[in-house]
């Protein structure tokens, strides 16, 4: 059974279910006007399956009030992978500052050099 983690990203990988998700950030939805914008190229149990993956991710709680289905984001499962992408970020941010440094001393280097040869010529 993967991860907690692992279901999140597998689930964020689709672009049909971050549009979703998309549509659920601003506000909760039920399932029919969740489905609406993609029946043109999918079916209704093919959108049901989508919501399903984000539901075992618990990116989305999804209820039953009658015969609506309620979903409503779970901002809070987003936690997880954003501190898990925080540490990259802060290693590539950290090198790529060492880079800018290094280049600066190469760059200073080779404008001092420059400058020395052109008083010879």
């Amino acid at each position: 059974m993967p991860d907690h983690l692992s279901r999140t990203f597998a689930a964020l990988a689709d672009p049909t279910r971050r549009a979703m998700l998309a549509r659920l950030s601003k506000g909760q939805a039920n399932v029919t006007d969740l489905a609406r914008p993609f029946l043109k190229e999918m079916s209704l149990p093919a959108v049901t399956k989508h919501l399903k993956v984000l539901e075992k991710a618990r990116l989305i709680t999804k209820t039953r009030q009658a015969q609506w289905r309620p979903c409503k984001l779970n901002a809070d499962a987003l936690k997880d992978a954003a501190d898990w992408m925080e540490q990259y970020r802060q290693f590539w941010e950290e090198s790529l500052d060492r880079l800018e440094e290094y280049l600066k001393t190469v760059t200073s280097k080779s404008n001092a050099k420059g400058k020395q040869h052109g008083r010879q010529a």
